[in-house]
Formats: C-alpha cells, structure tokens, sequence
C-alpha cells in the first residue's frame, strides 16, 4: 500500500523566483528565508518520496474568474510552467503521475466531493517555486507530481472546515493505494500577508505561530474561523493557509515537528515553514 511519510508547508512569493534566479540566497535581505530550507534538504534525503502531491492555488494561470472550480486535481501525464509576467524564469515541465491522480479522483469523488478533473493544466509559482525550493540542485523536479488546487481566489471559497475533510480524504484515498510507494504532500501558500487596499502590509506573526503550532497538535483549531474571519486575522491573501490546513489533514495518525522557520518580510509576506513526519 502507499505511505504517506510527512508534509512540507511553505511560503510561494513570486518574488522568491527572482531571488533564485538572481543567486541572492545569501543577500541579507533573502538569507533568513534560504536557511530555513538545508534542514529539509536532508530530511528529503532520509524519506526520498516517490511522489509528491502539491496542494496549492492557481493565481490566474490555468483557472481565471470566469471559470473557478472550488476543488481541481491534474491527471496529466506532465504540467507545463509558463510566464505569468513576474519575470521570473519559467521551469522545466513537471512530470505527473496519472495512475495516482486518478485513484486520487475516483477515491474523492466517492467520498462525495466535487471535482474539477484536468487532463490538460498549467502550473503557477504556487506549484513551481516551492518544488525549486525543495529540490533547488535539480535541473527539473526529480519526483512525479499530482496538483491538488483549492480555490482562495474567488469566493465563495471553501471553509477551513471543508479543506480540512478534503485533506482527510485525500491522505485516505493516498492510503488506499495498493502501490508500494512513498507520497509526499506539500501544501503552499501564505502565511499572513495582504497585497492590496487599506491594510496592504499587513502581517499577524501571533496568529501565524498559533497556527503553525495547532498543526502538529490541534489540526482542527484553525477549523473553528471562518474565511471572514481569517482574513480578519491574517490578511485578504492569507487565507491561502487553507492549502497547509488540506496538507496536515492528508497526515494519518500522530505527526512529529521535524523542522520549521518563520521569517517577516519576504515581499510583504510572513513567510513560513514546516515539516511535519508521519510517527512510526
């Protein structure tokens, strides 16, 4: 059967992609960001996933506000980076995975969730840039991928509660895959942050630590706010902590903190970052 051996959460500012590009890893600005990320490096040595799942939101590249499913997941055999006018490098196409993707589709959808099905898609920052972070010595991703992208761009959105079940559901249907197989999941977004209006710059480091500690004891705590609420609390984009709440969902059982940062300001951004391992 397939195991999930753990989740990695983090930031994906698209001025991340510039940094990279610009080698600036070592820039005072940038170098409390980058050193966050060795300590993953080597626990991807230790567990060295098959497949990683990225939860993440699409920011206009593959969906627009005519067309915002609330749920998608990709089952293409590979998914193509483009430019999104950031100037930032566009990256190699990631592999993907269509056996798991569509286990994954079948297994949701029998749990009653409604799904955007892509056989075709585009991949934004949120999907390329933390895959770049976690894997930065590779030329192309070396895992095949399956995108997951939960709308937090349009409402109405789904509720923290609802991305909570989603993300249970996904690690069950994960786990009910008769593939011998270890699956990564990633979830991406946030932490506080708003871009625009009359609070732009705005960061709640209390809040975003609260929240980082619920999820590895209290998964569900976040689960009691709703989006007004978040957004009251973190910023108008930093709901996108709804792909870290799917992402700790998809753990079965007791998880154990192996490593986390949190650093202010990446680009207006609280920035943070987690992993989290399935206990033995």
């Amino acid at each position: 059967m397939a195991k999930i051996v753990g989740a990695i959460t983090t930031s994906h500012v698209p001025a991340i992609g510039r940094a990279i590009a610009g080698k600036l890893q070592d820039d005072p600005y940038w170098k409390p960001f980058f050193d966050g990320f060795p300590p993953v490096h080597a626990w991807l040595d230790k567990v060295r996933p098959d497949v990683a799942v990225v939860l993440y939101n699409d920011h206009g590249l593959n969906f627009f506000l005519d067309k915002m499913p609330t749920f998608a997941v990709g089952a293409a055999p590979e998914y193509h980076n483009a430019d999104e006018g950031w100037g930032i490098p566009t990256l190699p196409p990631f592999k993907g995975h269509p056996e798991l993707s569509w286990h994954v589709i079948n297994e949701l959808v029998a749990r009653e969730f409604d799904l955007t099905t892509c056989q075709e898609m585009l991949v934004d920052h949120a999907y390329s840039l933390p895959l770049k972070l976690l894997w930065p010595n590779d030329e192309k991703c070396p895992v095949p991928t399956v995108p997951v992208c939960i709308n937090t761009v349009q409402y109405p959105l789904p509720s923290a509660k609802r991305c909570y079940k989603l993300g249970k559901a996904l690690g069950e249907a994960i786990g009910s895959w008769d593939k011998d197989l270890r699956v990564l999941v990633i979830g991406t977004g946030g932490l506080s942050h708003q871009l625009d209006g009359e609070r732009a710059g705005f960061v709640n480091p209390e809040f975003d630590k609260a929240f980082m500690d619920s999820l590895v004891s209290d998964p569900e705590w976040v689960t009691q706010f709703s989006n007004e609420q978040i957004v009251e609390k973190t910023g108008t984009q930093g709901v996108e902590l709804l792909m870290w709440v799917a992402a700790r969902a998809a753990l079965p059982g007791r998880v154990g903190l192996v490593h986390s940062n949190y650093h202010i300001p990446i680009s207006n951004t609280a920035a943070g970052l987690m992993v989290m391992e399935v206990a033995a």
